[in-house]
């Protein structure tokens, strides 16, 4: 359990958002988020929707029903929270 999870919970939503922190610089599908943290398919979709929407996660389609995932990294709230996490796993380790 990393410091995010002692101090939050751990959240579908939250696993999410670790996933595209820490590979931030790769674009992912639903299917590669819910492989690499465990997660149902149809929950990843559920948690990544309200990602979107805020505009800490960019959504691209990639032809008809493909769509990528990746961290925005011009988004002013995406950075804060890459900080956060940064300082807080520091802090707590």
């Amino acid at each position: 359990m990393d410091a995010i999870e002692k101090i939050f919970g751990k959240t579908a939503q939250m696993t999410v958002l670790k996933n595209l922190i820490e590979n931030q610089n790769e674009p992912t599908y639903l299917s590669g988020i819910a492989e690499a943290t465990g997660l149902s398919h149809s929950s990843v979709s559920r948690v990544i929707t309200p990602l979107v929407a805020s505009g800490v996660v960019l959504e691209k389609p990639l032809g008809k029903q493909i769509r990528t995932f990746q961290l925005n990294t011009e988004s002013e709230a995406a950075n804060l929270i890459v900080d956060f996490y940064k300082k807080i796993n520091q802090l707590m380790d």
